[in-house]
């Protein structure tokens, strides 16, 4: 790789000879500019504005324009006379936690490289103790034109170097928080961290840039002269009128996309009974069992009734129970035999009981009442 700068690592009296590799490569595509009516090429081109002619790159050099509008010229030997100690060196000041560094303050990256055999032992050193200390080096250096402040840690065997901005130049974030009054409830919470749990982590390494896969995918259609790719649809989009039902729906969405059961339910639960789990096991475990309880108790609500009203009419038949207290039984009786699932086999008793009270207090009343009719015919027809 191509050194863009070379220095020194001033660390206390060792001075480490480096060179300055960028870290990092744009991979973004590039368009140029042109006349939409022929496709001809639009150049910016470098005019002198004194002699109004276009001027080559080696003519070109700095100039400082001062208050007034005139022109101090800087040459390159100019600003090799910067009164500064970091012109050709990366200073460093300070060691700090890592955690130290806001990522606000980070800007390009680059590779501190050994130059010469020489430099390969301070350089192995302060590698091993930044490693060994698990902190990060402060340092300032100056590039392109300006002092700037500097983050150096290891990265595998290497010392890497980030560009930090000045702390006065990350801006204070006024007016962009909401400025209302907003409260959070704990239920919603939990629908976050368990969306969070289902999305889970990520190897970086399998994230691209997709946009610049579908950019080029349409940059060849049109070098083939084919038709452009079809577009997808957007996603539907919309207020947001319910967050726990969009908190519900993205973890169902997200546990679907990962190949686990959709049935997993947890707003409804953690609504009711205040966690994930406890809704799973409510929906799951209780539900059913419920409604085969009552399922149950009405079949046995119709069976029981039936057999033991032919028990206790043979029972009534042979004398053992008294028609009055089987009538009173069923003035007591409600109509019907009503069953509930709450009382379970207790109802099905109740309303098998009081259907046999009403049989038999008919069968009392109306047998007696029979048998000495028959008998006083037949003694007139004998009379």
């Amino acid at each position: 790789m191509r050194s863009i700068w070379n220095g020194a690592i001033s660390f206390g009296l060792v001075s480490i000879p480096i060179k300055l590799v960028n870290a990092t490569e744009s991979h973004t595509i590039s368009f140029r500019q042109i006349h939409t009516e022929d496709g001809g090429r639009i150049r910016y081109r470098k005019v002198c504005e004194l002699e109004d002619r276009e001027v080559t790159q080696a003519e070109i050099g700095k100039g400082y324009e001062d208050a007034d509008g005139s022109i101090i010229p800087i040459s390159d030997e100019d600003l090799a006379h910067l009164p500064l100690p970091t012109a050709k060196t990366i200073d460093i000041v300070a060691f700090v936690p890592a955690d130290r560094i806001d990522p606000l303050q980070m800007e390009n990256a680059y590779y501190l490289a050994a130059s010469g055999a020489p430099a390969a032992k301070p350089y192995t050193l302060l590698r091993e103790a930044l490693k060994r200390s698990q902190k990060v080096a402060i340092a300032k250096f100056a590039l392109r034109g300006r002092e700037r402040l500097g983050m150096l840690r290891v990265v595998d065997d290497v010392i890497a170097m980030h560009g930090l901005l000045w702390p006065d130049e990350i801006r204070v974030p006024e007016g962009v928080a909401p400025d209302v009054d907003v409260t959070v409830r704990d239920k919603e919470l939990d629908l976050a961290d368990a969306l969070m749990d289902t999305l889970g982590e990520v190897d970086l390494e399998d994230l691209h840039d997709e946009y610049r896969e579908a950019l080029e995918e349409v940059i060849a259609a049109k070098a083939a002269g084919e038709g452009l790719p079809e577009a997808p649809e957007p996603a539907r989009g919309g207020k947001v009128l319910d967050l726990m039902a969009a908190l519900e729906n993205s973890v169902r969405a997200a546990r679907q996309s990962r190949g686990e059961e959709a049935g997993e339910e947890t707003a409804e639960g953690a609504e009711q009974a205040g966690g994930a789990e406890e809704a799973e096991e409510a929906e799951v475990r209780h539900l059913p069992a419920r409604k085969q309880a009552r399922g149950g108790a009405k079949k046995t609500a119709a069976r029981k009734p039936a057999s033991t009203a032919k028990k206790t009419a043979k029972k009534t038949a042979s004398g053992k129970k008294p028609a009055s207290k089987s009538a009173q039984g069923a003035k007591k009786a409600e109509p019907g035999g009503r069953t509930t699932a709450k009382s379970g086999g207790r109802s099905t008793a109740k309303s098998g009981g009081r259907s046999t009270a009403k049989k038999t207090a008919k069968t009392q009343t109306k047998t007696p009442a029979r048998a000495p009719a028959k008998k006083t015919a037949a003694g007139k027809r004998t009379a």
